[in-house]
């Protein structure tokens, strides 16, 4: 069965005004849109055609066509013009843990304190759709961290001691605590200050992107940690993976986002939401590394599989899709989309046909074994992952 699927973007201020509008062919409203969600998740699921929403559609109908009662994943069209918040994901058993602490403690699920909205872990992965897509994911190698903090002169000194030390995710982790404590007002300015007015050629995009991240949230502790992080800048159909505890932050462009169906975040910089230091320390992987980017493995016909070991909740796979047609074999219960082009699916048992073209998607019912996909464009299939 093929079920579609529409939702209406979600309006946070970081949203890009013409990104998602052009992305479906229609003429920008003016207002930010951010996210347009395709799943179940309670907090805004998509809508199937007779008005249900896709949860009720499942809990009613889903299991005569094998879909479980909820989706293990979340799909997403995300569209970033300024910057997300720094954030970090829980573990699944430390979202067990913080969400019957803060259960027991009787704290509202949408209060702004609340950190823990549900039980679940939130591994994420996004695939560039536009010609470039700007992130910050994960802890840069220490040595190259002093090396760009050394391009601050005197204002980088007290960064530079914090970060002597010969255990890296040790001094990193320290460090970040005292850039969040509130405790360093003076000396984040000064850091912002100096990096502002910094030349380097080595960092010069780091740089440029700590000036623009000051213009979006002034003297914001976060404008520093965020120095501390790889810049990623990924072409178009590139992806990185966020597993629990790493730091990152989507800066801007337009990209395919797929996780677990959660909306827990821990947040660390660049928001004026809440923000609880001492549990994102309590999850934060400070381990340094390189940027996360995630290669696809390549199926039959070209289709690439992006997929992250050890989850299961999720992958994503992306088909080119030539004229003469694909087929895609499903793990499960899929969603498709289509961001270019114009795509004909059928599902392999039913024969069932929906036209897709940009924005457009559907669920996919895990009875159908096979998707086959005719006319040229760009389609992406979440399912579970192995």
């Amino acid at each position: 069965m093929l079920v579609p699927l529409i939702n209406e973007p979600r309006d946070y201020a970081w949203g890009s005004t013409t990104l998602i509008a052009e992305l479906e062919g229609r003429t920008p409203n003016g207002r930010p849109e951010a996210e347009v969600w395709y799943g179940d998740h309670p907090a805004d699921p998509a809508v199937v055609p007779d008005g249900r929403g896709l949860g009720e559609w499942l809990a009613d109908e889903g299991a005569g066509t094998g879909a479980p009662a909820r989706l293990p994943y979340l799909l997403k069209v995300l569209a970033a013009a300024s910057p997300l918040s720094i954030q970090a994901h829980p573990s699944k058993a430390q979202a067990e843990e913080g969400f019957a602490r803060e259960e027991a403690a009787g704290i509202p699920r949408d209060a702004a304190e609340r950190t823990y909205r549900d039980d679940n872990h939130k591994p994420e992965l996004i695939v560039a759709v536009s010609e470039t897509f700007t992130a910050l994911a994960g802890l840069r190698d220490l040595e190259a961290t002093r090396r760009l903090v050394a391009t601050l002169g005197a204002a980088g000194e007290p960064l530079t001691a914090r970060l002597a030390g010969t255990d890296a995710a040790a001094s990193l982790r320290d460090t970040i605590a005292w850039l969040l404590s509130g405790t360093a007002q003076a000396e984040v300015a000064a850091l912002i200050g100096a990096a502002a007015s910094a030349e380097s050629e080595e960092f010069a995009a780091e740089l440029a992107l700590s000036r623009h991240l000051d213009d979006a949230y002034p003297g914001d502790p976060g404008v520093v940690v965020a120095l501390l992080m790889n810049l990623v800048e990924l072409r178009r159909g590139e992806a990185v993976f966020v597993p629990a505890g790493v730091l990152h932050a989507y800066v801007a462009g337009l990209g395919v986002e797929l996780m677990a169906a959660s909306d827990n975040v821990l947040r660390g910089g660049l928001t004026p939401k809440h923000i609880d230091v001492p549990e994102l320390l309590s999850v934060l992987d400070s381990t340094p590394g390189p940027a996360p980017v995630l290669r696809p493995a390549v199926l039959a016909g070209g289709i690439e599989r992006f997929a992250a070991e050890g989850i299961a909740d999720f992958a994503l796979l992306h088909a080119s899709t030539p004229g003469t047609g694909t087929d895609v074999a499903l793990d499960g219960v899929a969603i498709a989309l289509v961001t270019a082009g114009e795509v004909e699916i059928e599902g392999a048992a039913t024969g069932a046909r929906e036209i897709l073209i940009p924005g457009r998607a559907v669920l996919v019912t895990p009875d159908e074994g096979t998707l086959r996909a005719r006319g040229t464009g760009d389609l992406f299939v979440a399912t579970p992952g192995r």
